[in-house]
């Protein structure tokens, strides 16, 4: 373990009326423990996962790969500025880390090609394999064994976006061995009951205010899918 906690102080949200500080959950939520070495986010879309994800990363000084800013037609002023009204505490030194996101991943592959241009050796340390010649999956899959096999602190902001039943499986693996190793910690935000079931995870729903730990049989993502495989049909009635 690593990361210890992450603390909210609602004293120094900048404002109450734009997204994420108008949040009810961001200000009946003291803080959350991260006891075990993977730990999930899970709620609905825009119940706040990604940005805690995001803001963390920010407070533990993990760089976000980004493309270049695009104009937009509405702006909002704070929609990255969370991170200044949370803290973290480490068990002892602060470790590095990365933060992954499906929707940026594409943009780190293509840099790290032009890198590889001038130096091939850099392909070494993601599977010997340019990334942009594998199927996004097994691209993000190379990315995965070969970054997390070093100690630190990872992020993960639903990663099984581009990833196959299968191979969202194989992560699954992937995260089960790692976590047993005892090196690496792992935060996810996910909609995956697959990655879900990881052995021994810490799983927070944002759907509960304040934030709270719920077991993986009492998640709504458990729910559907186990309702849905019973009987596909039965959804399709309701609509």
């Amino acid at each position: 373990m690593h990361l210890k906690n992450v603390r909210f102080h609602p004293d120094l949200y900048p404002t109450r009326e734009h997204y994420p500080f108008n949040l009810d959950i961001f200000r009946r939520t003291t803080r959350l423990d991260f006891v075990a070495p993977v730990t999930f986010f899970v709620g609905e879309n825009g119940t706040g996962k990604s940005t805690l994800l995001e803001s963390i990363a920010r407070r533990a000084g993990i760089h976000i790969w980004r493309e270049g800013e695009r104009t937009r037609c509405v702006v909002n002023l704070y929609e990255d500025k969370f991170y200044r009204g949370i803290s973290l505490e480490w068990v002892e030194d602060i470790v590095p880390g990365s933060f992954f996101g499906s929707s940026v991943f594409q943009d780190f592959a293509r840099l790290l090609d032009e890198w590889a241009a001038a130096d091939p050796g850099q392909l070494d340390y993601f599977g010997g394999k340019s990334l942009l010649t594998q199927s996004h999956g097994q691209s993000i899959m190379s990315f995965f064994r070969a970054r997390y096999a070093i100690k630190g602190l990872y992020l993960l902001d639903e990663p099984e976006t581009a990833l196959s039943p299968r191979t969202q499986i194989a992560l699954l693996q992937l995260l089960t061995g790692l976590s047993a190793a005892g090196h690496a910690q792992f935060l996810i935000a996910t909609h995956s009951p697959i990655l879900l079931a990881c052995p021994g995870a810490t799983i927070y729903s944002f759907d509960h205010s304040p934030i709270a730990s719920v077991p993986y049989e009492d998640t709504e993502h458990y729910r559907i899918y186990r309702t849905f495989m019973i009987d596909p049909r039965g959804p399709l009635a309701v609509l």
